[in-house]
């Protein structure tokens, strides 16, 4: 990977282990699904305007927002407005690889592996642990709720596999027509107009800030960035970098919202990413370790 290619993938990280200390801003003066919905339209309009719709059957696109998008963060926000830490949700969503794991392997048939076996045991171990200390730094709501989120990101992943290769921003933009509206319904129902007319009435620029930031930070450049890492490097040798999030997302956390983990939170963390590097780089370590030395 060249230099300038190395620095974009660290922008990326950044950002998107920002994006839940933002999220927790955000949710300060406006309501989760409302955020969601504003968020989503400020992804749409004005770049549909610019952005070619990519050639996906319009089900394809459909499948795609309402999962990755609407589902993921519809119960993201959700379990961050009930007591999901910011530093802990970056860390429990990256369960989403072991969902994707098991959903590819029940739905388009993906070969799973020794390697995925036992991150997956070792990850499913370390969330048990956070698990068990609800009530302490998070709800239990928080955490059932951003599990969920997880494996709707996981089953978002699969319709993406499922598309094949595609212009990612184009899929981004077009596939994110879906999500405005579902967004709004749920506000409507379950914030309910008042929540929603005060929080219009008293739009800040903090919530500007956040809105363009989760918009055009977090979705258009980082998709956008990621897509072209995605499309001149294997996936083995970009995937890696996706662990550092969880470490942007609990250091700034730690530093900009006062979040502490306590030591079973902390143990539990640390298998979860351990889980995470065995399930991606564990089969390139059993490979190497089976190859033979040149001469022998």
């Amino acid at each position: 990977m060249t230099t300038r290619d190395l620095l974009l993938a660290l922008v990326v990280i950044v950002v998107w282990g920002l994006n839940f200390v933002v999220i927790m801003t955000g949710l300060n003066s406006l309501p989760p699904l409302l955020m969601g919905a504003l968020r989503f339209m400020l992804v749409v309009f004005p770049a549909i305007l610019f952005i070619k719709r990519p050639q996906v059957p319009w089900r394809w696109l459909l499948a795609y927002g309402l999962t990755i998008s609407l589902g993921q963060f519809a119960f993201l926000f959700s379990a961050m407005a009930v007591g999901m830490p910011a530093g802990l949700a970056s860390l429990v969503l990256q369960s989403q690889a072991f969902f994707t794991l098991i959903f590819a392997a029940v739905f388009i048939g993906e070969r799973v592996r020794t390697s995925n076996i036992v991150g997956l045991v070792v990850a499913a171990a370390g969330l048990t642990l956070i698990g068990m200390q609800v009530d302490r730094a998070m709800t239990l709501a928080g955490f059932l709720l951003t599990i969920v989120a997880a494996s709707m990101w996981a089953m978002g992943n699969v319709v993406t596999r499922r598309i094949g290769k595609v212009n990612l921003v184009g899929l981004v933009v077009w596939g994110n027509l879906v999500p405005p509206i579902p967004f709004l319904a749920l506000s409507y129902w379950l914030e309910g107009p008042e929540v929603i007319s005060s929080a219009l009435a008293t739009f800040s620029l903090e919530s500007a800030l956040v809105l363009a930031y989760l918009a055009f930070g977090a979705t258009l450049l980082g998709y956008s960035i990621w897509g072209r890492l995605l499309s001149r490097y294997p996936a083995s040798q970009v995937a890696p970098f996706s662990l550092l999030v969880p470490v942007v997302g609990l250091t700034s956390a730690s530093l900009l919202l006062g979040d502490r983990l306590g030591g079973w939170q902390m143990a539990g963390a640390l298998l979860v990413m351990l889980g995470l590097l065995i399930n991606v780089c564990g089969a390139w370590v059993i490979g190497r370790f089976r190859t033979p030395a040149v001469g022998s």
